[in-house]
């Protein structure tokens, strides 16, 4: 009995010493981060292909109880446990049914696709999230439905019967020869008629003119946000009247009013992929991904690897930002380095080297909504290849825990160019690119003025790979500066602010820092937080 006794006794502080390891790895300074979480749209989003997330029946796809069972590796409830990720947002890729892999093109707006679960296990998801202080946005598809839709197969059998008022018929956009719209692709439909799809001939475009397709989409919103979402995240938003910009913003801005009415605190980001200038127009109706910080010749990965000075990103952000904020006052940004139409970060930004570290850290510690693709925090890769396919930008996660999900249908990326490790390899691992991001988010938790704040840029001349800016929000205010060299630099920063610093809030990166007085010592690829 004795011996049984000490075996529980050492099993109890095994865990206990376990935890507390845990929850050191967030003390990245001298000083205890603790996190102020605020109830609103500022928060940490986590991109999910939910076929290749997580498999809970074997069959390996990716399902809703497979999400359920990994919740507590995104988010445990307790901000301070150093246990979970951190992420306060799920955006979840297509889950209504569909033909395709993707699901980019539905059958039915208002189910579930059965290989990812039911209604009732997505009313779980929404119920567990919540009481972990996560909200989910699911991908909204209206500019186009499947072809195997009911509604465009039951209008295509109508015109075949010689029924031209069925109401079907108004719900696509459909045209003769003469009526063509130039810069928009057409496919025959029946008889003289053609209809349009810019994206496929397998995914008909709808006609938002139509107070018929008006009032669906109402129903479809309403439908979804009774169910417990956040709000939406939507597809190809210049789409809807395609070539033309105000047709479309107008439409979205109906849409909001929509949303609005039924959900005031709705969060709602649309895929407008486009320059920054046309981008920054659509922000007039709703918030925007910002694509001009995302890919390989993105801000971001530009300064992260060296190529560009801190400084041009600093100011790059802010006018951006400005800019967008005399288009719509009440913008978020939407920072994001890769997602699952493009190749992953880990392909151009090296996890070894520090560099994919250093691009979190310009984005996450940013003004706005950042939004992380899954399987970016370990360091996933994913390219189309000579193939040519977006199934490899969208592969399995790695979890290392013999998960049985599976890779989507046509992928071709091989297993051996995934060079950085899975979940399991990472997650106790204080140096791993895992640790990296869950002390990051934890940092910007714990110093809301970084996306909240009014920003300020810090000009440091003759320094090209140090900068930063201050931020104020409510009354207090916090520095961010970047060293994205390979040297590490002491700067007397009264040089260049008369803001006087007295605490280094934290450090992340390949390095340290200290404050001494207003003397910063940053080591290479690290960034700080002042106050």
């Amino acid at each position: 009995m004795k011996k049984i006794g000490l075996l529980v006794l050492l099993i109890t502080l095994i865990i206990a010493l376990s935890a507390c390891r845990r929850v050191e790895e967030y003390t990245v300074s001298d000083t205890r981060l603790e996190p102020v979480m605020i109830d609103d749209n500022y928060r940490v989003y986590y991109e999910i292909f939910l076929g290749g997330f997580s498999d809970s029946s074997g069959d390996g796809m990716g399902d809703l109880q497979g999400l359920i069972q990994r919740l507590d590796y995104l988010n445990d409830g307790d901000p301070s446990s150093g246990r979970s990720l951190g992420i306060t947002g799920i955006w979840l890729m297509p889950i209504m049914p569909s033909p395709s892999y993707h699901k980019y093109d539905t059958t039915d707006y208002k189910a579930i696709d059965t290989a990812y679960g039911t209604l009732d296990d997505f009313r779980q998801l929404i119920r567990e999230a919540n009481d972990r202080g996560i909200d989910i946005i699911i991908d909204l598809v209206i500019n186009h439905t499947s072809s195997y839709h009911p509604w465009f197969r039951t209008a295509r059998e109508a015109m075949r019967n010689g029924d031209l008022d069925h109401p079907y018929l108004e719900y696509y956009n459909l045209v003769k020869e003469e009526e063509k719209v130039p810069g928009r692709t057409y496919y025959p439909f029946h008889g003289e008629y053609y209809y349009e799809g810019n994206f496929w001939s397998e995914m008909p475009e709808l006609n938002v003119t139509s107070e018929l397709v008006r009032q669906e989409i109402v129903d479809i919103i309403t439908f979804w946000l009774d169910l417990g979402v956040k709000g939406f995240r939507l597809d190809a938003v210049k789409y809807p009247f395609f070539g033309e910009v105000r047709p479309n913003i107008d439409f979205w801005h109906w849409f909001m009013d929509e949303v609005r009415a039924i959900r005031a605190d709705a969060y709602v980001v649309g895929e407008m992929w486009d320059s920054d200038a046309n981008i920054i127009l659509y922000y007039e109706a709703m918030n925007n991904f910002d694509f001009g910080m995302s890919g390989a010749s993105g801000a971001v990965a530009m300064t992260a690897n060296g190529i560009e000075p801190v400084s041009s990103f600093v100011n790059y952000l802010t006018s951006y930002r400005n800019r967008v904020k005399e288009v719509n006052p009440k913008a978020i940004l939407q920072p994001f380095i890769s997602n699952h139409d493009m190749n992953r970060a880990a392909g151009y930004l090296s996890v070894e080297d520090g560099r994919m570290q250093m691009a979190a850290n310009l984005y996450i510690l940013s003004y706005g909504t950042p939004f992380i693709y899954y399987g970016e925090e370990i360091g996933m890769r994913g390219s189309r290849g000579t193939e040519n396919t977006d199934a490899n930008r969208r592969l399995a996660m790695l979890w290392g825990d013999r998960d049985s999900v599976k890779d989507p249908i046509g992928s071709t990326f091989p297993a051996s160019s995934q060079v950085n490790g899975t979940v399991q390899d990472q997650i106790g691992d204080p140096n791993s690119l895992y640790t990296h991001y869950k002390k990051l988010i934890m940092v910007r938790h714990a110093n809301p003025e970084i996306a909240r704040g009014e920003y300020q840029p810090i000009d440091f001349p003759g320094y090209f790979h140090f900068g930063g800016f201050l931020s104020t929000y409510e009354n207090s205010t916090v520095a961010v500066f970047h060293n994205t060299g390979n040297q590490t630099l002491t700067i007397d920063l009264s040089d260049f602010t008369e803001i006087t610093f007295s605490q280094l809030r934290a450090y992340i990166g390949q390095g340290s820092a200290r404050l001494e007085g207003q003397t910063l010592i940053i080591e290479a690829l690290t960034s700080v937080v002042l106050k």
